[in-house]
């Protein structure tokens, strides 16, 4: 199941880029996020890999183990670096577990990733993907562990942690001999079915006794022969960290099936465990337990999902719950030092001294303020002091921006008295903001409970614990520690406290390289290209802007920082363009079909480009803001040119008049009347296009009273076709005359539809016309039309789709679109005796052997809800066969029997069986699980 889980093993500017269409950008990969508000790391789901990440989280909060494995030198593990020579003796597992605690301690990571563990488990991308059970991998972790360790000083490391023993006695009443047997455990498994909680197990477990009398006697050895007897078992030794897994999942007996069990089921944060040992003279603390992990099945028997609960022993992460988060301002109204918390420059130096680096990208500076404080820059300082990055330009004697104002620091020249008044005063504005905030300065007054699920880490409080007790969502393993555990003042909060410096100096440098890879992707990330086109290189001409000379000439291209201000992208312009006289507005410009039109003039320089939404990719208009070559220009969306198709008689007389066709821009909010003046006819009638109708065009009049309608209100586009009918015509004789010339005859769309009902008919075939949204039931309809056959069929046949190697695929319903059956254009379709599957149908292909040639397959329509017995069963009677010595497997894509259906009594449906999958029927009885 585990595969061999035991085996070892900025700013820049061009003018000669546009007009060429826009170019492609390669998107940089982005690196892996931050950790988050917690600062806790979870692992990613490879697919399917929950309770791994879950068993893992649970090792990596036990202090100890994971010091222990700490302790073990590349002296004895080796090293990952020469895993691949021969001669090295290189423990896989145990390095790899080191790295990964080392990542989950140290690495500013949203999660880790454990693929190189799981390859050292010798596992497959298909294991990784399969469901499994926490509780067989806690053991044969544990086991994997132990048998990569023989060797070292760590050979011992499983059995130091987790090894206890457990002593069955039964003693007879007779001659009061005792005969003893010992048995070792890593994990206690207790019962759920008909318990009340753990206690209530343990009870029954290692207190009750139970009596050999009457039918049920005892043989003694000592007495030889038949004798009353107390049989009875009792916890010898304990482990300073035990492990219970809950019988959660159960079978059924009378249903024949597997289910969980679901009822209450409760357990105490803290257990003495005196009642249930052998040994009792002891004080009361030697054995008491307190609860520090709990992982959770959510879910049903045959899969689900796993997360856990953690206590954080060490308080390594920030315990704030979201609700206290939310909830800011009751901390602000009762600091004692409000005054110097209303001062932005004492918070922003005290918030920079916090950084190792002593730099930080500016936006996240505003995040970690609206951490510390919980109000944004903008909502309370805005208004007074300005946006952040000015205020922090004019206080440059105290914070270094960068050169694209990315990222600030401070800066070390400033007087050691500065400096020592900063600090003093950093001090007292961090003490107070945390002062109020729970599970910051109050470590040990409550516990710090973390939910971890996957990648995601939320805080929790311990009550919450008690919500899986009972129901789908429930706990399925409890991992206690012995009380009288304590750890050095030293660890606390200080993830760094045993790391071997190899590890740690790799997460360093693997720090800073994430660090470089983020400040590279936000500064690509933010940087996009505009495109200006600059006003006295364009003119109105047609009721659109185009430019005097060439489109080369006219627009620059300009790579901006988009984080930066609509002002500082204008000063910019006015650095490069040294000709420019007079006032300089930017307004967002758009190509239309008609040409280069202006929709919305920027404003706000204080605002960023974002703020204002500009795109990559725009397109910019750089002018005065009025006219363009001494032309007022119309702006807006209401005036934007619409370039329309436009047929008339041409001038000339009566008997040589053509109907010719001109493209003309009219403004979209114009009266549609002005195409008489446009075309300085006197009058007449227009008419629209409707390209919609069946066989080609058709002609709409719009009545006289609408011509005063704008011909956006009239539903004209760009490209829409008008006819114009001046009053000296008839207005039906000018469609009569010219109607094949303006009648275009639409291309059908088909599906082909071949006679495999075995009945005769005139047509083998026939091509029925159809969109991607006909239904299939009328497409089947139209096809037995059209062949002549029987009109019966239509209640007993069905449409099956035919591959490129004449194979029939599975049945198509009825009620499928085209498009939904994902049939293309031009398909081929078998028109099949026997009707199609409902929507609760499988329709299965099966075969008997390993030797299956495509084409030989049967066919067989079955409910999705029967069991795997069920259908061989009907699958057997298809074969005329005997039932007990039969199962049944799944193909795969390369016609290859694969793994048998090894639950029985499972749907189809719970299994994922598909219609068109094919299955084996092969001989022999159903083998047993790897």
């Amino acid at each position: 199941m585990f595969g061999d889980l035991f085996e070892e093993d900025y700013s820049s500017v061009s003018n000669n880029q546009y007009g060429k269409g826009k170019k492609l950008k390669a998107k940089p990969l982005e690196p892996p996020a931050p950790r988050e508000f917690t600062n806790l790391s979870g692992i990613r789901n490879q697919g399917g890999t929950c309770y791994l990440n879950s068993l893992l989280q649970t090792l990596h909060f036990t202090p100890e183990f994971r010091e222990a494995l700490f302790s073990l030198g590349p002296e004895e593990l080796g090293s990952l670096e020469e895993k691949d020579n021969p001669d090295a003796k290189v423990r896989i597992i145990p390095l790899q577990l080191q790295r990964l605690f080392a990542q989950l301690l140290l690495l500013d990571q949203e999660a880790a990733s454990t693929a190189d563990l799981t390859d050292s488990f010798g596992w497959t991308s298909n294991e990784e993907m399969r469901q499994h059970d926490v509780q067989e991998l806690n053991r044969i972790l544990f086991s994997a562990l132990e048998t990569s360790l023989v060797g070292t000083s760590g050979h011992d490391l499983i059995n130091r942690l987790y090894h206890g023993t457990i002593v069955n006695q039964i003693v007879c009443k007779e001659c009061k001999n005792v005969s003893e047997k010992q048995e070792d455990f890593l994990d206690l498994t207790v019962a759920v079915k008909n318990v009340t909680g753990l206690e209530d197990a343990l009870w029954n477990m290692y207190v009750e006794e139970e009596v050999f009398d009457c039918d049920n006697l005892y043989h003694c050895g000592s007495c030889d022969r038949l004798v009353k007897a107390a049989k009875s078992a009792k916890l010898r030794k304990l482990p300073p960290f035990l492990t219970v897994s809950l019988l959660r999942f159960n079978f059924d007996f009378v249903k024949c099936e597997r289910y969980k069990e679901t009822s209450c089921y409760t357990f105490p944060l803290r257990i003495n465990l005196k009642p249930f040992c052998e040994q009792s003279q002891l004080d009361d603390l030697e054995y008491m337990y307190d609860l520090f992990s709990v992982i959770i099945h959510k879910g049903g028997c045959y899969g689900g999902h796993y997360h856990v609960y953690i206590k954080d022993v060490d308080h390594l992460g920030n315990w704030q719950l979201q609700e206290e988060k939310s909830k800011p301002d009751v901390n602000l109204k009762d600091l004692q030092n409000e005054e110097e918390i209303d001062d932005p420059l004492m918070i922003l130096k005290a918030i920079l001294s916090q950084e190792e680096s002593n730099l930080i990208l500016v936006d996240l500076l505003g995040q970690k303020l609206l951490k510390k404080i919980g109000i944004s820059w903008n909502k309370k300082y805005r208004k007074q002091y300005g946006p952040l990055r000015k205020f922090l330009q004019l206080h440059s004697q105290i914070f270094l921006l960068s050169s694209d104002e990315s990222t600030v620091s401070l800066l070390k020249n400033s007087s050691l008295q500065a400096e020592s008044d900063f600090q003093r005063k950093d001090q007292q504005i961090f003490k107070t903001l945390t002062s109020e905030s729970p599970g910051l300065n109050d470590r040990t007054s409550c516990s710090h409970w973390f939910d971890i699920n996957d990648s995601k880490v939320q805080p929790i409080e311990e009550k919450d614990i008690k919500q899986q007790f009972q129901g789908k969502e429930s706990a399925y393993m409890l991992f206690y520690r012995k009380s009288q555990l304590q750890r050095p003042p030293e660890a606390r909060a200080n993830p760094r406290y045993r790391v071997p410096c190899h590890l740690l100096n790799e997460m360093d440098a693997a720090n800073i390289e994430l660090q470089t890879k983020r400040t590279e992707y936000d500064s690509t990330n933010n940087i996009f290209e505009l495109h200006l086109h600059l006003g006295p290189h364009y003119h109105f001409f047609n009721g659109a802007l185009h430019p005097v000379v060439s489109q080369t000439e006219s627009v620059w291209d300009l790579t901006f920082d988009k984080r930066k201000t609509l002002g500082d992208l204008r000063q910019s312009i006015f650095q490069l363009l040294e000709f420019w006289e007079g006032d300089m507005v930017l307004s967002v410009a758009k190509f239309v079909p008609a040409g280069l039109h202006i929709y919305q003039t920027l404003d706000g320089d204080d605002l960023t480009l974002c703020d204002i939404e500009i795109a990559d990719e725009e397109d910019i208009f750089v002018w005065n803001g009025v006219e363009v070559g001494g032309i007022q220009i119309p702006t807006g969306s209401d005036c934007e040119p619409l370039l329309l198709n436009v047929l008339h008689l041409a001038t000339g007389s009566e008997e040589c008049r053509q109907l010719v066709e001109s493209p003309q821009v009219f403004p979209a909010n114009a009266e549609v009347g002005t195409v008489f003046t446009a075309l300085a006819i006197p009058g007449g009638v227009i008419f629209t296009s409707n390209t919609a109708s069946v066989g080609g065009e058709s002609w709409t009049a719009i009545p006289k009273e609408d011509l005063k309608k704008t011909f956006r209100e009239q539903g004209l586009r760009n490209g829409s076709s008008i006819l114009i009918q001046d009053s000296s015509n008839d207005n039906n004789s000018l469609l009569t005359k010219q109607g094949k010339w303006i009648t275009t005859v639409n291309e059908v769309d088909w599906v082909q539809v071949n006679n495999l009902c075995q009945l005769e008919s005139e047509e083998d075939q026939v091509k029925i016309s159809a969109t991607v949204n006909a239904v299939v039931f009328d497409i089947r309809i139209k096809a037995i039309k059209e062949l002549k056959l029987m009109k019966e069929l239509a209640e007993n046949s069905c449409l099956r789709p035919i591959d490129r190697n004449g194979k029939l695929l599975c049945p198509v319903p009825d009620s499928y679109t085209l498009k939904e059956a994902e049939l293309k254009m031009g398909s081929s379709l078998g028109l099949c005796p026997g009707r199609a599957p409902t929507s609760s149908q499988l329709f299965l292909f099966f075969a008997m052997g390993s030797d299956i040639q495509p084409g030989s397959e049967m066919e067989i329509i079955v409910e999705e809800t029967i069991s795997v017995r069920e259908c061989l069963k009907i699958m057997l009677e298809k074969f005329g066969l005997p039932g007990d010595t039969w199962h049944l497997r799944k193909m795969d894509w390369c016609y290859e029997a694969g793994e048998p259906l090894y639950e029985e009594d499972a749907t189809l449906k719970e299994l994922m069986l598909c219609s068109g999958d094919t299955l084996l029927l092969t001989e022999g009885k159903l083998p047993s699980p790897q």
